[in-house]
């Protein structure tokens, strides 16, 4: 899986169970763990089970759907920001985005480079 180049890690090897996965929390809609390949010390993805294309672009979805991803965006960010005293959170979008499936980054501390 180190040299993944689709477009969307999360359908085609995260929630396809291609890949161990240290699960933060799951429900229905949605899926948190830690990210694979950790660029900050905590690095937390947040992504709906539902393939919905980005931030900006739903597909066909409503955008009630980000209702309850962002509920648990904010529950792990609150978790981050009392555990370490900060916390980030940040989506990529256009180029920016590697995996054209919607996540959120959360995160805390300096870059691992």
């Amino acid at each position: 899986m180190d040299n993944y180049t689709g477009k969307d890690f999360y359908c085609d090897i995260a929630l396809a169970g291609k890949v161990e996965l240290d699960v933060v929390f799951e429900d229905d809609h949605v899926l948190a763990f830690h990210h694979t390949k950790p660029f900050w010390p905590v690095h937390i993805v947040v992504i709906p089970k539902k393939h919905i294309p980005s931030f900006t672009d739903l597909g066909e979805h409503e955008p009630e759907q980000l209702v309850n991803i962002m509920m648990v965006v904010q529950h792990i960010t609150r978790e981050v920001e009392n555990e370490y005293g900060a916390a980030r959170v940040l989506t990529n979008l256009g180029e920016y985005q590697d995996s054209k499936h919607l996540h959120f980054h959360v995160n805390f501390g300096v870059p691992k480079c």
